[in-house]
């Protein structure tokens, strides 16, 4: 007190003019330390995600199966990997990480996987996850009776219960790549147990479902008829890796692609996924368009067994060198995707088509062109080079089969496209192999076991060799691929396949596309690794972002 006194009867000596001059001084001296203390706050500032804000999407086709059982459609599989979430969970860049499991561990002889179930994992009604919910839904999986489209995946693994929280899985042989199966979204058993296979696709529990997954449906919108027009969901608090930050999602149901696109640059959505890159908007005021690999093979597929004239090794070379295939990715892919030399999406191929190589090619095979038409002459018999495309009335299929039509057709080749419905492509064509050429797309994924699309043994359907393709050498690579779990050993046997393929031309490799996601521009933290279906978009979506809020960086760390 006495030193403020004699500071206070020291300013009472001052002049007016002193006294203007000390308490600007002090008001400057008082800013500047004001400042510097807010300059060494910020220092110690990070900005973090916070928990908030919201988007809403479109979405194409009404979802009848929110079921990681029974998803068809992208609106199925969509809402159902939002809504449920497995033992595992594949990242964007191609890593397995637990989820619904806390640990797992893999016999010695890579035949029996054991799962620990995380404590406090939960269903979004509150019921604890365990391992009978999970023996539940990995038998109703490999039940035939119930068709499931993950049959394939599950059938012949046993499953042992060890306790509420473990379970174990037996495989009857080797299968590097069943970690990857173990993604399937859990059913809760108490809701689903008493549904029979035959009821199971017409449950309520299909359009309403309750699974543990990062997002939960809050509310559906229906229309006069009952028909769903809208999902909205909202963050699981209690999702196994961390409440996401993002606190609700809207999805709009429309009856077509262009109405979906219409809704996106009206601003009546902010989000469309699987954008044709045909009718991309060059700009959507408040999105950001993204852009990744489509884990697809989209190829020209010889049957020799109905065209015998494929049976002839020049024929498919010529074919294959003469594909314009850098002209489809530009004109019907509008540059989103890459042109490939062979079965797997990351076998870019940069070359160019060549006419002129395709025609030494047939010449020295004997075939001559006789008034605009290659014909091959042989004992007084004339083979004109004549075959079908037979594709999907999809539009990037029918204007890819017509260009090709076009070059083949200019090369001398005589060629019908054959467009069908998808249904009837599947059934009519595909199913009975009954094609000459098949135009059409793989999905392959991001971890490819080619077996099921390569291997003699699937030339007939189910199986997926559309090719026909036999090879001996093939089939030994293609089964040791999936049964070794070395890394380097498969590196080597793929490239080891690649090269058989290369060498054999079971088909013109085309291109591989873009997969296009419109988002908001304020979300941020969205990492996209290469797509198999559209849903994988959803991967680390409890990570993304739209608010954010300031702490000390101490507090950050925690």
């Amino acid at each position: 007190m006495k030193r403020l006194d004699t500071i206070e009867n020291t300013i009472k000596t001052f002049s007016a003019a002193e006294r203007v001059v000390f308490f600007a001084a002090a008001l400057l001296f008082a800013t500047s330390v004001f400042w510097l203390l807010v300059k060494i706050n910020d220092m110690f500032l990070v900005t973090i995600p916070s928990r908030g804000g919201s988007f809403s999407e479109a979405i194409v086709g009404t979802p009848r199966f929110i079921n990681p059982l029974l998803a068809i459609s992208d609106s199925d599989h969509d809402l159902s990997a939002l809504v449920y979430s497995g033992l595992m969970r594949e990242m964007p860049d191609g890593s397995i990480i637990p989820d619904l499991a806390q640990s797992y561990s893999v016999s010695t002889d890579t035949l029996t996987y054991t799962f620990t179930i995380k404590n406090g994992a939960t269903f979004q009604d509150g019921e604890p996850v365990t391992a009978d919910d999970v023996a539940f839904t990995v038998l109703k999986a490999e039940d035939p009776s119930l068709k499931s489209p993950q049959f394939a995946d599950w059938n012949g693994v046993s499953v042992k219960v060890i306790n509420e929280k473990e379970i174990s899985f037996t495989l009857k042989q080797p299968y590097a790549f069943f970690i990857d199966d173990t993604t399937l979204g859990i059913l809760p058993k108490q809701i689903w147990q008493n549904v029979s296979d035959d009821n199971f696709p017409f449950s309520d529990e299909n359009t309403k479902p309750i699974g543990s997954g990062p997002y939960e449906v809050s509310s559906v919108s229906r229309d006069s008829s009952g028909v769903p027009t809208q999902y909205q969901m909202s963050a699981f608090e209690n999702f196994a890796l961390g409440t996401p930050y993002i606190s609700d999602i809207s999805f709009k149901i429309f009856p077509s692609d262009s109405d979906a696109l219409d809704a996106l640059k009206s601003g009546a959505v902010s989000a469309l996924a699987n954008i044709d890159p045909s009718t991309m908007p060059v700009n959507v005021k408040g999105s950001q368009m993204l852009e990744t690999p489509f884990t697809r093979v989209f190829g020209l597929f010889f049957n020799q067994n109905q065209n015998a004239l494929f049976a002839d090794k020049s024929i498919r070379m010529a074919l294959d060198e003469s594909a314009p295939k850098q002209e489809i990715v530009q004109s019907v892919l509008g540059g989103f995707g890459v042109a490939l030399s062979g079965p797997l999406p990351s076998s870019v191929d940069t070359s160019s088509s060549s006419l002129t190589l395709a025609s030494s090619t047939l010449s020295k095979d004997g075939w001559k062109n006789i008034s605009g038409v290659l014909e091959k002459i042989s004992k007084k018999t004339s083979t004109p080079l004549s075959f079908s495309i037979s594709t999907g009335d999809i539009p990037d299929l029918s204007a890819t089969a017509n260009l090709l039509k076009d070059a083949w057709q200019t090369l001398g080749a005589q060629v019908d496209v054959k467009v069908f419905n998808q249904s009837d492509l599947s059934q009519s064509v595909v199913e009975t192999r009954n094609y000459d050429a098949l135009l059409l797309g793989m999905v392959v994924g991001n971890h490819p076991d080619l077996y099921a699309f390569w291997a003699s043994s699937q030339r007939n359907y189910p199986g997926l060799n559309v090719a026909q393709y036999v090879n001996a050498k093939a089939d030994k690579v293609l089964a040791d691929m999936r049964q070794t779990s070395d890394a380097s050993k498969q590196a080597k046997d793929e490239q080891l396949f690649l090269s058989y393929v290369a060498s054999d031309t079971p088909a013109v490799f085309l291109y591989s596309p873009d997969f296009i996601y419109a988002v908001p521009s304020d979300i941020k933290n969205i990492t996209l690794g290469p797509i198999t279906v559209s849903a994988d978009r959803f991967e680390n979506i409890w990570q993304w972002y739209i608010d954010t809020e300031k702490v000390w960086s101490i507090f950050a760390q925690k």
